[in-house]
């Protein structure tokens, strides 16, 4: 075990170094890395939403834009499924039943309801795939190289998604349709199917008016982590075994103006979060058919890495994913005496004193504020680090660009999450899986080409 947690008195110098003014929240950013995000990002978090795959927000980032000349933007970004790419003939695609929305808080009342977004997919069947009754929706009858138009035959099954703003800052709600009738691009098949699947993903970037920038399709699975050895009891090894290298997520992008989401509000930081939602009711028809009836219900929610594995008792995680951000408050004990401490103290013997507490971390603007809200805290003063620059332990590196100032694609959570957790005794602790399997790309939509069907590899590097 010394070889993996190397217990170590000496202080954590980049945290030292937010001592500073380098966040304008502080107990945000120190406290941020702490304890309740130690191990793997949101896959199969809660026992119903690992029923329901589609629903299920796998990550959620929100940062500054690093893309050269983009530093005036936000980008968020929600991941759902986990997934097997060779999973075919019927491969991965957004839901139509559910509602993916993002949520931001402008005004730090903790309720993220100034501004959001709502994504909406319908689902149609096309092309060579349907003319011919064939068993495949996607068909190299000819090779799928456009999303519409010549070149787009063999795409028998085509997703098509609207975008929704919806602004709280008058007597109503005021709702915008910002695009419809997008495609999405499809799962990566392999080589035979779409030949140049990178060039048919670039064609599913949208620029919108008002200087936004969309995205709805399969990306590589960002998340790096040893996910086996560390729910088998903290049964951590050298060298980590990246168990998501090899799977794919469907990712949805939206990049805009940072002012969109402040308004005229002049507020430096936001919060954040990502959620889906189905219809109260759904109805399965003889036909095969599947409608939903009534309003929304969320079945998820996902701010901070990890919350909901690792803070929040089995019991209750369910409830949580039901409940808003603003509720916090009746799972503050969670926060108060994190389970994850005495974890760390029964496995390995030496003390854990998390650095921070975790209700300042997790659930406030500030240590004086007294609404407790879940939320992932932006300043929009930091500006934000070049990719080739980004540090993976963030803060604890002196890159003050990342998680828990927002959260980027490459900042190693886990690592971050059992180092402050645990505290000094914790220093050299991790996963030993410090890296993605793929390179991470340094523009939108900033996550990788997703492995093909045909070809991948679960290598486990």
């Amino acid at each position: 075990m010394t070889s993996i947690l190397r217990p170590t008195r000496l202080p954590l110098i980049a945290l030292v170094a937010l001592g500073a003014a380098a966040l304008a929240t502080v107990a945000m950013l120190t406290s941020a890395s702490a304890p309740d995000q130690a191990f793997a990002a949101s896959h199969r978090e809660a026992p119903l939403i690992s029923l329901d795959p589609a629903a299920d927000i796998t990550d959620f980032f929100a940062f500054r834009s690093y893309e050269p000349g983009k530093a005036d933007k936000v980008v968020l970004i929600m991941d759902v499924m986990s997934e097997e790419p060779s999973s075919g003939p019927n491969y991965w695609n957004f839901d139509p039943n559910v509602t993916y929305s993002f949520y931001v808080d402008n005004d730090q009342d903790g309720k993220a309801d100034d501004v959001s977004f709502e994504f909406r997919f319908t689902t149609e069947f096309r092309g060579t795939s349907d003319a011919l009754g064939l068993f495949l929706p996607y068909v190299a009858l000819p090779p799928v190289t456009a999303l519409d138009g010549p070149g787009s035959e063999g795409l028998g099954l085509r997703q098509h998604y609207s975008i929704t703003m919806v602004k709280n800052n008058g007597p109503g709600p005021k709702r915008t349709a910002l695009a419809e009738g997008l495609i999405a691009v499809p799962s990566n098949v392999g080589p035979r199917t779409m030949p140049d699947y990178a060039a048919l993903a670039a064609q599913g970037v949208y620029s919108l008016d008002g200087g936004i920038r969309v995205f709805a399709g399969q990306r590589d699975d960002p998340f790096y982590i040893d996910l086996g050895a560390t729910f088998d009891t903290l049964n951590l090894r050298s060298p980590g075994v990246d168990m998501l290298a090899g799977f794919n997520v469907h990712e949805i992008a939206l990049e805009v103006p940072a002012t969109l989401l402040t308004g005229d509000t002049g507020t430096t930081v936001i919060g954040t979060y990502g959620a889906t939602s189905r219809p109260h009711e759904t109805v399965r028809e003889k036909n095969g058919r599947v409608d939903g009836h009534g309003p929304d219900v969320q079945v998820q929610r996902l701010a901070n890495p990890l919350v909901n594995e690792v803070i929040i008792g089995t019991k209750d995680k369910d409830y949580w994913n039901a409940t808003s951000p603003e509720d916090e408050a009746q799972f503050v004990d969670y926060y108060d005496n994190p389970r994850f401490a005495t974890a760390l103290e029964v496995v390995f013997g030496a003390d854990a004193n998390p650095l921070f507490p975790l209700r300042d971390v997790f659930l406030k603007y500030g240590p004086s504020d007294t609404r407790l809200s879940e939320l992932l805290r932006l300043n929009l003063n930091v500006s934000p680090t070049p990719l080739g620059s980004q540090q993976r332990l963030t803060v604890l590196a002196g890159d003050n660009a990342g998680w828990p100032n927002g959260r980027r694609p490459i900042d190693d959570v886990t690592d971050i999450a059992v180092k402050v957790v645990g505290g000094t005794n914790y220093a050299g602790a991790g996963d030993n899986v410090d890296a993605n399997d793929v390179a991470l790309p340094a523009s939108f939509p900033f996550l990788a080409t997703p492995h093909d069907g045909r070809n991948r590899v679960h290598a486990n590097p």
